[in-house]
């Protein structure tokens, strides 16, 4: 099912491409090195070129035809969506069928590479299908979590206890009638009599 987008954000189609054909391509080169360590003949280092470079080739182009298809088709479309992925892998088997120079190999790899990314789109890879949801309703589910999962006032207060920031209705009353018990000094008396004593407005005990 191809996803509808309200708003479309353009992709920057040569750099992705330069960018996927980079990694394409050294993966190709991987391949092709561990081709020319397996060959019976003494090749030498430049066998990963002279003897594999098709590999090289082969993988450069799928990923170049494969982004710049996909990056290209969303541009036109103006839209994100699994067609994209479809035409895309299309033209990524298709490029495989070229190296085979065969045209029904070229339809038939199109058409499988075509399904294969499609599918993949579609369940959303190896983490299964996920609606997509729009800017808006993001914030909403996020808020609604945010309200189930907060705590009581009164039960943050009886774990962590008053201070640092988190004070409960009354605490300014409770705090005098401690500091009272505790060392007969009544705070509110003392503010008032050292603002008593001092002019300057802006001094504080």
């Amino acid at each position: 099912m191809a996803a509808q987008h309200d708003s479309y954000h353009p992709r920057d189609t040569i750099a992705n491409t330069g960018s996927t054909t980079l990694k394409t391509t050294l993966v190709g080169t991987m391949i092709a090195a561990m081709q020319n360590t397996l060959r019976k003949q003494n090749v030498g280092a430049m066998g990963v070129f002279t003897r594999s470079g098709g590999v090289i080739a082969l993988f450069a182009g799928v990923g170049a035809s494969y982004q710049f298809t996909l990056d290209a088709s969303a541009n036109l479309r103006q839209q994100d969506d699994t067609y994209n992925d479809a035409i895309a892998g299309f033209a990524a088997g298709a490029a495989v069928g070229v190296a085979r120079r065969s045209i029904p190999f070229m339809l038939g790899a199109g058409a499988c590479f075509s399904t294969a990314m499609a599918a993949n789109r579609y369940t959303n890879g190896l983490t299964g299908y996920a609606v997509e949801e729009d800017d808006e309703d993001e914030v909403a589910r996020k808020e609604n979590m945010r309200k189930q999962r907060r705590r009581p006032l009164h039960e943050t207060l009886e774990q962590l206890g008053e201070g640092r920031g988190v004070y409960g209705p009354g605490y300014e009353e409770r705090r005098r009638e401690r500091l009272l018990e505790t060392y007969g000094v009544d705070v509110k008396e003392a503010q008032e009599q050292f603002k008593a004593k001092n002019v300057d407005p802006t001094a504080s005990l």
